[in-house]
Formats: structure tokens, sequence, C-alpha cells
């Protein structure tokens, strides 16, 4: 079984996830040369499918690129990314407040999805040959008035956060139903990711 893995995601969240079940990893994150922000701009008509595995395998080139340039010690590498969707439309981070009130007040009483890919390569090979999983839950938020959002989008839970909310936030109350994963809508699904590290020699 690999020592430990390179996690490729400033995400706090994806951290804790791994650390519940017990991957040790080490952060890979981008330079201040590098703009990881850009690997994340939608194509014109993109599918949200499209994109969340798009974006995933970008950032995992871009961290494999990464390892071989600083030298670092060889080991799996991991990357994720999240989106979600709303009538085949994207809704990523919110650009500012007033975005982020806008997207709640789309997806207020009314049924999303989360889009949740993950990949990993073994390795800084000269041979790019990623691995992936994608897993699609659907929420549903209760409908919300207008203060309940200004509220939300003050206490800074918003930002950088796609759809403009987080699962594990005070949000948690306005959710009426989940089909799916809810590690999957925090960032990082579980079940695939360790379906994924097992075929790399870990056991869980």
């Amino acid at each position: 079984m690999p020592k430990f893995l390179y996690l490729a995601s400033q995400s706090p969240r994806r951290r804790q996830l791994l650390d519940q079940i017990g991957v040790r990893h080490e952060l890979l994150l981008p330079g201040p040369g590098e703009d990881g922000e850009a690997l994340e701009a939608v194509l014109p008509g993109e599918p949200p499918l499209d994109y969340v595995q798009r974006v995933t395998l970008a950032k995992l080139d871009a961290a494999r690129t990464r390892l071989l340039a600083r030298g670092l010690p060889a080991a799996p590498i991991l990357c994720a990314d999240t989106t979600v969707a709303l009538d085949g439309l994207i809704l990523g981070k919110p650009a500012d407040d007033e975005d982020a009130a806008r997207m709640l007040q789309q997806l207020a009483g009314r049924t999303h999805g989360v889009l949740s890919a993950v990949a990993v390569v073994e390795g800084p090979h000269a041979v790019f040959e990623p691995r992936m999983r994608l897993q699609v839950s659907s929420v549903r938020l209760r409908a919300l008035d207008s203060e309940e959002i200004v509220r939300y989008v003050a206490s800074g839970e918003s930002q950088g956060k796609a759809g403009a909310y987080a699962i594990q936030s005070q949000a948690a109350a306005w959710i009426e139903h989940i089909d799916g994963s809810h590690s999957g809508i925090m960032g990082l699904p579980l079940f695939e990711t360790a379906e994924l590290l097992r075929g790399l020699g870990w056991r869980f």
C-alpha cells in the first residue's frame, strides 16, 4: 500500500474527508506563477458533466507537471472538482455577494444536481494515464425568503463554494432531500475515491 498521496486541492473539506478514511496525504498546490482559477473557466455551451470531468483532468495534469518540476518524491496524485447544475446550467463559485444571493434565489425551492469528479494518476510517469470516477447527486433546497439569503451570504459561507452554499454549513438546515453522496456534495465522493485508491494498492 502506498505510504501517501499528493492532494492537489486547497479545499480543507477534501483534506478532512481523506483523513476520515485514513489516507495520508500532502498538499501539492500551485505556485505563485500558476493560475489555478483559469482552469475552472467554463467553455461556451459546455455541459456540466463535460465541464467537471475536463476541469478535474486539467487540474491533475497541472499537478503532475508541478510534481515533476519540483523534483518531489514519486507518489500518486489526487484531484477533484465539484460543480452545481440547474436546468443544465453551471452554477460555479460566486463572483461576489450579489452573485451568491442570485444563485441561492435560483436554487431555493428546487432540486439541483451536484456533480463531483475525482481522478488519480500513479506518480509522475512520462505518460499521463489518469483514472477517474464521477458521482452525481440531487439536492432539494426548501423555499427561502430574501432575509434568510442575505443573512447566509453575510456569513461569508457562500464565497468559494459552487452554487454559493456548503452542505456542511448552516445551509444544511435548508436541505429537504438528498439523493446521492453526502461526501460528494462536500467535494470528494468517498466511495468513488476509495474505489480508485484500491486500484493503486490502498486497503479500506
